[in-house]
């Protein structure tokens, strides 16, 4: 074990390896295990790639610090699509069993190409990476074969190529943003998202979809479009002057206007804006809840003037604190746990613009568009991150982005009176406790009051064991608070996951926010 515990990346790839056979061992059909072959090869790859990295021998420009991380990354599309299969047979709703299927393959394809890639540019070719990449991909493309119809493997495809050509543009555009196994998270949920809208845009008469999942289709493609669009043109002209602001602002709203709204009223048949208004207003407690955001977010607001404030009047270059970073993981809890208790749909919404505007204004930084941007840049800098290198500011976002997946994946269809049975009751908690709970108490305890270091890492033994007693703690406060909740005996269960998970939050190098909720949702529901 000497050398196992010198290598951080090892133990984070035994971590991922445990959740992939605690699945395997729950599922046990032909998807899981394609889930280990996957797996299996893509730690070979890993090494690859982290060589590729080192050597400066990769394509992109990708985040200097971290490791590769494909292995994590390449696992969650995959083990989501086979636990969510396996949710839906249970409840016997066929579309959405397929629907897994579906996610499952994609993921599993998309992770296939990452690393036969990597294989590709490693320059003396590595014969046995290579044997084992071949080995995976026959197992995984034989099984598919057998088991998808020809639309859903031609559905497959189609996120493959959108895949494909959003990860050339993006790298291209943004150098040192992500890590290999982020890019391959990020860019596949985008790429997944698009081919589903355009799906269900060309058959919009069949499905009488749920409004709000549309909105959240329609947003996410209609903000990428929109930044796709604005950096092909920003590369032509000065993006600081006024002219392009203000065309910045009208393509905006004509974009907004002309593009986003009619599609959203052609899917939901009705008025977009008067939809929103309705349904935001639509109850007693959905308005207090907006109320109470409103107060959270002017806080939010107010820590960042405070701490602009202290930084000029100290006049030196002032990095906030580990632990001034954390309130705003306080205030994200404080703002999810009333919406999931009261109502998940105004918290689905309410994300999903969240989201959008968060967005926006990285664009506006990023730009420097007029009014705003020079200040939002200046008052952002003082919270950077490490992880930070690349031209865009990405902490925040991928903080939403880890609460509020579990919302947006949980499978309203497949849970019969809104919540699953046992430890999947917890799910749209997973982002709460692994990144609001875990990571912060995590952060806090382990730099104020840590003594032992994990072999091989900056995280510490004291910070792991807080994270996870407090995790049982927030477990124990929903389960008094949220009536619907009921856990009936899976306790054991709920401990193993939480445990698993606060273990990698301290191993790995990718961006925590991430990867933790997601892993944790997988637990919940397998």
């Amino acid at each position: 074990t000497g050398i196992m515990l010198k290598k951080p990346v090892l133990v984070e790839s035994l971590i991922v390896f445990v959740t992939v056979l605690f699945v395997h061992a729950v599922v046990w059909d032909r998807y899981s295990w394609c889930a280990v072959a996957l797996a299996i090869q893509a730690f070979y790859v890993q090494f690859k790639w982290d060589r590729l990295l080192q050597l400066g021998g990769a394509v992109f420009q990708f985040r200097t610090a971290a490791n590769s991380g494909l292995l994590p990354a390449s696992m969650v599309i995959p083990l989501l699509g086979i636990v969510m299969k396996e949710r839906c047979k249970a409840a016997g709703i066929v579309y959405f069993e397929r629907f897994g299927i579906v996610v499952a393959s994609t993921g599993m394809l998309v992770a296939l190409f990452l690393s036969v890639i990597a294989v590709g540019i490693t320059k003396p070719v590595p014969t046995n990476t290579c044997i084992l990449t071949g080995i995976a991909g026959s197992i995984i493309i034989y099984t598919m074969k057998h088991s998808l119809t020809v639309s859903e493997v031609i559905e497959v495809l189609e996120v493959l190529l959108i895949f494909v050509y959003l990860s050339m543009i993006l790298l291209y555009l943004l150098p040192r943003c992500f890590t290999p196994g982020e890019a391959l998270l990020v860019l596949g949920g985008i790429s997944f998202v698009l081919n589903q809208l355009i799906k269900r845009s060309l058959n919009v008469v069949e499905g009488r979809g749920d409004p709000i999942d549309f909105f959240l289709l329609v947003a996410v493609v209609g903000v990428v479009l929109l930044g796709l669009f604005f950096t092909v043109l920003f590369i032509f002209m000065d993006s600081g002057t006024w002219i392009s602001s203000m065309f910045f602002h009208m393509m905006t709203a004509v974009l907004g206007l002309g593009v986003i709204m009619p599609w959203l009223y052609r899917l939901i048949q009705r008025n977009p804006l008067f939809w929103l208004l309705q349904f935001l207003f639509e109850t007693q407690t959905r308005v207090y809840l907006l109320a109470y955001w409103t107060f959270l977010a002017a806080s939010a607001c107010g820590i960042v003037f405070y701490q602009n404030a202290k930084r000029s009047s100290e006049s030196k270059k002032h990095q906030a604190s580990t632990i001034t970073r954390k309130y705003f993981h306080f205030i994200v809890v404080a703002t999810y746990v009333p919406g999931l208790i009261y109502d998940r749909q105004l918290l689905y919404v309410a994300a999903v613009l969240c989201l959008a505007v968060f967005i926006f204004l990285e664009y506006i930084r990023y730009f420097r568009i007029k009014p705003f941007g020079q200040t939002l840049r200046h008052l952002l800098s003082l919270f950077l991150d490490e992880r930070d290198s690349g031209p865009l500011i990405l902490t925040h976002i991928h903080l939403l982005l880890g609460m509020s997946l579990p919302v947006w994946l949980f499978p309203r269809a497949c849970a019969p009176k809104g919540t699953l049975s046992g430890a999947g009751a917890l799910v749209p908690y997973s982002g709460v406790l692994a990144v609001g709970v875990g990571d912060t108490i995590a952060s806090v305890f382990g730099s104020t009051m840590g003594e032992i270091k994990w072999p091989g890492t900056k995280k510490t033994f004291e910070g792991t064991m807080t994270a996870i007693f407090a995790q049982i703690i927030a477990v124990a406060l929903i389960l008094i608070f949220d009536s619907n909740v009921n856990l009936n005996s899976s306790y054991a269960w709920i401990l193993a996951s939480v445990s698993l998970v606060s273990l990698l939050e301290a191993y790995t190098t990718q961006i925590d926010n991430l990867l933790l909720p997601l892993y944790l949702q997988i637990m919940f529901m397998a």
